[in-house]
């Protein structure tokens, strides 16, 4: 049986679905035109410089045990290489079989309006309102929730399945499932690549820490923070987002969706330093933040490996602050705001040192230079095979092929690059320093 909130839900995806396929189409008139694939005759480019890779990963629910559940919402993904792909999500979502024939399903009469069609874009679902968790703490306590507001464990959702690793097959070889109830909210998935073990991070931000496991998953190697125990000192996040590793394995994590700095650790986990404070920007009719360590809402974090500079995403203001490797402020990157936007979901550099962001109200990949002028979008809103809907994790393994996980569309897709594609406009691989 539908939730009570059901038809509501679906009245305003049709909204959403509209809204930013029209603020798509703006942003890409005003953005230059430059083919990924120079001479290539006919093609829109829906893809960009790649094509996506079918069928990968195999569905969830083709695996024991899972028959009636599919991926829930896509959060973190890194490519220890082709044929080894950690995958992070928050849960599994029920299959939900399309009907038969064309036109999706006809909804009519009092509960919605006359001649409304769903699904909307071939959208069935907004995967990160439809999984887990829910409320932060228990209602009037600071205790954690049991997330019993987000629906019903094995019914409207199940808690299983977080932390994957798939092969280039699209098999699902690994399923860290001893880990699911440990978990509440992993939001990245991160391998040094200055760690010769290959040690897997995951940031839980609703835990308030990150997890840092064996590469076989088996072993708990550490935590860093304090569990379902928020602050803002040397041993305490609150709701940490994203990571990043420099050149001497020192990292750094954005703290985050309630915290708002950057906190940086050595090579060994141990807490160095943290900048940062909260802005102003908050509440109805607040204004953007305009100096240069203030913020709001850190959603990621990126290390320029030349420079040794610090990317930071400073969502709730619509900017990219640069600093050195010690938080010394250098430069500031301000976004045009549009209507609604833009919505980085995170900012990320290669080892090209080309940035890449993901734009949730465009629902476009976009690289930038380093001085955050625009080189090159792409993207589009649906349910085919290729389309973005909030894209939220990035990764590209050594074959320079492409991974994108996804809270919106939920799951994880995977890109090839076409042949005879513009290298400039292909994500660079990742840096192995330490490991091949």
């Amino acid at each position: 049986m539908a939730k009570p909130r059901t038809w509501l839900s679906i009245v305003a995806m049709a909204c959403v679905v509209g809204y930013l396929a029209a603020d798509r189409h703006v942003a890409a008139q005003n953005r230059a035109s430059a083919a990924a694939v120079p001479g290539a005759i006919g093609h829109l480019e829906p893809y960009g410089p790649y094509e996506v890779v079918p069928n990968w990963p195999k569905d969830l629910s083709t695996t024991p045990g899972n028959q009636n559940w599919t991926f829930g919402a896509g959060q973190g993904v890194f490519a220890e290489s082709p044929d080894r792909v950690y995958y992070i999500q928050r849960g599994s979502l029920p299959v939900i079989r399309p009907p038969q024939g064309r036109g999706g399903a006809n909804i009519t009469g009092d509960a919605v309006a006359p001649n409304l069609t769903f699904p909307v874009a071939g959208l069935w679902r907004n995967a990160t309102q439809a999984s887990p968790p829910g409320a932060l703490f228990k209602p009037g306590t600071m205790e954690a929730g049991d997330d019993s507001d987000a629906g019903q464990n094995g019914k409207d959702f199940l808690w299983a399945n977080c932390i994957l690793v798939i092969n280039r097959n699209g098999d699902i070889i690994e399923n860290w499932t001893q880990w699911d109830k440990m978990l509440r909210r992993p939001h990245s998935v991160y391998i040094s690549p200055y760690d010769a073990q290959k040690s897997v991070y995951i940031v839980d931000d609703y835990r308030h820490a990150i997890f840092k496991f064996s590469n076989d998953g088996k072993t708990l190697l550490k935590t860093i923070g304090t569990p379902n125990v928020h602050g803002s000192d040397s041993t305490h996040f609150y709701r940490p987002t994203f990571m990043t590793f420099n050149t001497d394995g020192s990292w750094y994590v954005s703290d985050g969706y309630a915290n708002t700095r950057v906190v940086k650790f050595d090579k060994n986990d141990t807490y160095v330093t943290a900048w940062g404070e909260r802005g102003t920007n908050a509440g109805q009719g607040a204004k953007r933040e305009t100096r240069p360590n203030y913020f709001n809402n850190v959603h990621g974090v990126a290390v320029d490996r030349q420079t040794r500079e610090v990317y930071v995403n400073d969502r709730g203001n619509d900017r990219i602050l640069v600093f050195d490797e010690n938080g010394k402020f250098i430069r500031l990157i301000e976004l045009e705001v549009g209507p609604g936007g833009p919505d980085l979901h995170f900012v990320y550099m290669d080892a090209d040192r080309k940035l890449w962001v993901f734009d949730q109200v465009s629902q476009q990949l976009a690289q930038l230079d380093r001085e955050g002028r625009l080189i090159n979008a792409w993207g589009g809103l649906g349910s085919w095979a290729g389309a973005l809907f909030g894209v939220h994790g990035i990764t590209v393994d050594q074959e320079q092929n492409l991974y994108l996980a996804a809270v919106g569309r939920g799951g994880v897709q995977k890109f090839a690059p076409r042949k005879g594609a513009n290298p400039a406009y292909l994500v660079g691989k990742l840096v192995y320093s330490a490991w091949k």
